[in-house]
């Protein structure tokens, strides 16, 4: 099993999708030259007609997927940044996510959307946003988010095989990272996460960029005797809600751990789902881990200073902990106090 890049896996699942089905073809800026290395030397193999380079206009060019796709192609619309998916939200919320439901299920939308998402290369606010929450908050679209090479691989061969449009982000800080990906053909199911590490006392969910960020969490916390398990999602809308159930019920306590701004982000929405559904397994409240509520930074450092880090986790894991002690303390403080006044002392 060869070790990849994550952008070589994403090349590998494009070329491998465009042979298999000769619907498949990749439209955007700079496609043809591959000004990202993913979509490097496909021209050479599929030409002109399936490697189409387009001007400069991210809803022109989303509009025109969504023609393609609902006639019958399967289109890949490489909009570089995930910031500029903002450019082309009209396409993609108003005419790709609604076109099925709008036709009572007479048409189809196979779409994907390819960015990079996220901070971590000190790319400027333009660039370095992560855009995720604003589109798993549309219905009809599923938003897929890998952490590895492997992942990367499997699941953007699938988002390109649904009959659904997708928005497969590619995190920006992971490009360059490497990973052990099959040589054979592969494809991971939409809407699975995985538990990268098993643990008993608190339940760290992650995607994305912070995935590596919790596994280093896990074993800070593993050295102080705290066995944090850690779930990767890998799919952001649809989400394995039953997976995270499942492990907060074994932990009682759930660290929410994602790139995005604390109001209505990633970590928000497994936090308040955990706490409507898993109430009563929980020791302790739960914790959210997100990025500062501030535009992205150039400098490096104050870009790390806004970024979930391994340390934020650590503290956040660790007040989980304490979280659960505290309410006794302050019950059983209650109870030697109004003891007290019931017997007048």
């Amino acid at each position: 099993m060869a070790k990849k890049t994550y952008v070589a896996a994403i090349k590998d699942a494009l070329a491998e999708e465009m042979r298999r089905d000769s619907s498949v073809f990749l439209i955007g800026e700079d496609v043809r030259l591959g000004v990202f290395a993913g979509t490097r030397g496909l021209h050479a193999e599929f030409g002109d007609r399936r490697v189409i380079d387009t001007p400069i206009s991210e809803l022109a060019v989303a509009g025109a997927g969504v023609g393609a796709a609902i006639t019958g192609l399967r289109p890949v619309v490489d909009l570089m940044f995930g910031t500029f998916l903002y450019l082309a939200l009209d396409q993609i919320v108003q005419q790709a996510a609604s076109a099925r439901y709008m036709f009572g299920g007479q048409t189809r939308v196979p779409i994907v959307y390819m960015v990079q998402n996220g901070g971590g290369i000190s790319a400027g606010a333009h660039h370095s946003q992560a855009v995720h929450p604003i589109f798993m908050n549309v219905p009809l679209l599923k938003v897929v988010m890998p952490s590895n090479p492997y992942d990367a691989k499997g699941l953007l061969k699938a988002a390109i095989r649904d009959d659904n449009p997708v928005i497969f982000l590619s995190p920006l800080s992971l490009t360059g990272v490497r990973g052990e990906v099959p040589d054979e053909e592969y494809v991971l199911p939409l809407g699975k996460g995985e538990i990268k590490r098993p643990g008993r006392d608190v339940t760290i969910c992650s995607a994305g960029a912070t995935v590596p960020a919790a596994l280093k969490a896990s074993q800070t916390l593993a050295v102080e005797g705290i066995e944090a398990e850690v779930i990767d999602l890998r799919t952001l809308k649809p989400w394995d809600e039953a997976l995270v159930l499942e492990s907060v019920a074994k932990t009682g306590r759930f660290v929410a751990v994602d790139e995005s701004k604390p109001i209505c982000g990633a970590a928000s929405e497994w936090t308040a789902t955990v706490a409507e559904k898993a109430f009563a397994y929980l020791k302790a409240p739960p914790q959210r881990v997100s990025g500062k509520d501030v535009a992205s930074p150039f400098s490096p450092v104050l870009e790390r200073a806004v970024i979930p880090s391994a340390d934020d986790v650590v503290m956040a894991a660790k007040r989980t902990l304490l979280g659960a002690q505290e309410p006794i303390a302050q019950s059983h403080e209650a109870r030697d106090s109004n003891q007290a006044l019931v017997h007048g002392s």
